[in-house]
């Protein structure tokens, strides 16, 4: 079933105040609120990073008969509703992530160059469920990757609870339908993960590199789920004896269901 956000009006303004939303309404104001952003608050916001910026989505913007991708690295434009959820974290998503954005929007043109307009190709599938619904994952433990594998839930988050409160392990939420989705707080968000084992590096930089350099994302089956309401302090229910066993988001690993290794920090 088709999610469908709360208006701006009926939003549980709670929700902005809890895990994901709660760093990214700290960090943009305008979440929050009666007013819609406009397109040139949005952009007023951009990084320095980054070159492209965003335009309204208009009838007379999409008479060009570019696909979405390729009008982003032809053009820079990155066509956007207004007073719109999916496309407001969407462009919160380029604001704070832009080497990977634009990773991503290259890797999408050069399959779109090989399949056409109206084909799609196993990368061009991870690389739109990584930006729907894509979590960056390090970890320091490879026990923890061991968990993963298994789908031990309870050893992955409970076990190793102290990691994820110290910063041993880190996540950073990087889809923007999972972020529309954490607007109804009652949600159980399952994410698609890459993730990166090591002590030193920045994440976020490797994956940028791993999905620009082709290293990563060439079929679906490399993401891992991560159900983020493992995560210490992010469930209400999370302290519960059966809390892993009987909450929906843990599911049992398929037999059949096998995970590539945790990705490099680095790439040359």
């Amino acid at each position: 079933m088709r999610y469908v956000a709360p208006t701006r009006e009926a939003l549980d303004a709670r929700a902005l105040g809890r895990h994901p939303l709660d760093t990214w309404s700290q960090a943009y104001g305008f979440l929050g609120g009666a007013s819609w952003p406009s397109i040139e608050v949005l952009n007023a916001h951009r990084p320095k990073s980054m070159s492209q910026r965003f335009v309204a989505q208009t009838p007379q913007l999409l008479a060009d008969g570019l696909h979405y991708e390729e009008r982003i690295a032809t053009t820079g434009a990155i066509a956007t509703r207004e007073c719109n959820w999916h496309d407001l974290f969407n462009a919160l998503v380029w604001m704070r992530y832009p080497a990977i954005k634009q990773a991503l929007n290259l890797r999408q043109v050069a399959e779109i160059a090989v399949m056409g307009r109206r084909e799609r190709s196993r990368p061009q599938c991870a690389l739109t469920h990584f930006d729907e619904a894509g979590i960056v994952v390090r970890l320091r433990d490879a026990a923890m990757i061991g968990a993963w594998n298994a789908h031990d839930w309870e050893t992955l988050f409970r076990g190793h609870r102290q990691a994820w409160l110290d910063g041993d392990a880190t996540v950073h939420v990087f889809g923007h339908a999972l972020l529309e989705h954490a607007l109804t707080p009652a949600k159980l968000l399952v994410g698609k993960a890459m993730v990166f084992l090591g002590d030193s590096g920045d994440a976020l930089d490797a994956c940028a590199s791993a999905i620009d350099g082709g290293h990563a994302l060439d079929d679906p089956q490399e993401l891992r789920p991560f159900p983020l309401s493992g995560l210490p302090g992010w469930h209400d229910d999370g302290d519960a004896a059966d809390f892993y066993r009987v909450t929906p988001c843990f599911q049992p690993r398929r037999a059949e269901r096998i995970y590539p290794p945790a990705l490099a920090l680095a790439y040359e």
